[in-house]
């Protein structure tokens, strides 16, 4: 009996747009795939035509190869597929292997050629292999909904053949479209809006306030369980924890209680901006969507936009809460999320904030404030750490 001899296939989409940076993009994507997947046995990676290829002779544990793959940014799709000549027998031999012991009403062979100079045509594979099948099972082919499809991909030097390729979280590579700093609180928004920026192929820098006394440690230790989550995405990450319950106080001593909310996502975007610079962000992102909550409104993004000097990147703007909980549970982020804490956002907020200020409003408000100040004092006391996937303890620097 031939031996199987596993690989996990990659396909990417979007990069394959790129034309003339498409180098540019798979070596971010292929240098990702390694690093996924660096904690198990040793993987060799070859980029082919269209597809990049993780070589899984001998491996261990293919099928782990294979969920580290669907984990990273830039794939469409990920199959543990197997190896033959190309050769009509040896493709025959796979495929009897593949449908051996299963059941399944329906089928289709989706053969692809990479070389146009095959001896057979695509339609001619279907065919000769779809035959081959209905002499070994109680089945019929079904070409729109088949329960079972076969996929073959005709190279010149070999041949793959898979089932139940899995869909990717398809986008860019991380680390191909530069650094943004994410504003990261313990809640369902802003670890979302971080995963999509990574998803676009930017590397995260994650700052998040805390009010240390006056609330406790808890929020500190959600935005590290959830930094060390998204680090499965990007597999090194830095995280920024900014005391800010001193400069709330400062604020609520000065500034009328309905400007206070507006106030705080000022002096916070401002102290984050400071820290972008230092360590190379080109863009802040937050998990803001239009209209949620107060601060969220269409005036008041505006006054907080005025406060920054790099761009603010809102990737959840349009969607609702019912879509961004999907999404965070999708990534595993939500049940971190909801586990009870208090941040600052619930530190010193008054009951009835401000929806609509102006920027006449806010000036008044500032104008109270030494900001200059409250924004170094917020830079000099923010403390570092550092995170690592495959896991790793967190590193205080």
């Amino acid at each position: 009996m031939t031996r199987l001899r596993p690989a996990v296939i990659v396909h990417y989409h979007e990069i394959g747009l790129k034309r003339g940076n498409r180098p540019l993009f798979l070596r971010h994507l292929a240098r990702n795939l390694a690093r996924a997947t660096s904690d198990l046995a040793p993987v060799g990676l070859r980029q082919l035509s269209g597809r990049i290829l993780l070589d899984l002779d001998a491996h261990p544990a293919p099928e782990r190869v294979r969920e580290r793959a669907l984990r990273v940014c830039g794939v469409a799709s990920a199959a543990l597929a197997y190896r033959v000549p190309s050769t009509l027998d040896a493709m025959k031999a796979v495929v009897g292997r593949l449908i051996e012991g299963r059941t399944f009403a329906s089928f289709r062979i989706s053969a692809r050629r990479a070389f146009k100079t095959y001896p057979m045509t695509s339609v001619e594979l279907n065919r000769a292999l779809g035959a081959f099948v209905l002499e070994r099972a109680p089945t019929r082919v079904d070409l729109h909904g088949a329960e079972l499809e076969i996929h073959v991909e005709v190279l010149p030097a070999e041949t793959f053949v898979y089932i139940d390729p899995s869909a990717g979280p398809g986008g860019l590579p991380v680390g191909a479209s530069g650094t943004v700093a994410a504003l990261l609180s313990g809640g369902i928004d802003s670890p979302v809006a971080a995963w999509r920026m990574m998803k676009r192929g930017c590397r995260v820098l994650f700052v998040h306030f805390h009010s240390v006394p006056y609330l406790p440690v808890t929020s500190q230790g959600k935005a590290r369980a959830l930094v060390a989550r998204l680090t499965e995405w990007q597999y090194d990450s830095r995280l920024l924890l900014v005391p800010f319950g001193e400069i709330q106080r400062e604020v609520v001593l000065t500034v009328p209680p309905p400007a206070r909310v507006v106030v705080y996502r000022r002096l916070m975007v401002r102290i984050a901006e400071a820290l972008a610079r230092e360590h190379g962000a080109l863009a802040l992102a937050t998990g803001e969507s239009l209209g949620q909550v107060a601060s969220q409104t269409l005036e008041n993004i505006a006054r907080i936009d005025e406060a920054a000097g790099l761009p603010i990147l809102r990737p959840l703007i349009g969607m609702d809460k019912l879509e961004i909980t999907h999404e965070a549970r999708r990534l595993d982020t939500f049940e971190i999320s909801i586990e009870p804490d208090q941040d600052c956002c619930t530190l010193f907020v008054p009951r009835h904030p401000a929806t609509r200020m102006s920027e006449r409003d806010v000036g008044a408000a500032e104008a109270r404030l030494d900001v200059k100040r409250l924004v170094a004092q917020g830079v000099a006391g923010a403390a570092l750490e550092t995170f690592e996937f495959p896991a790793r303890a967190h590193a205080v620097v």
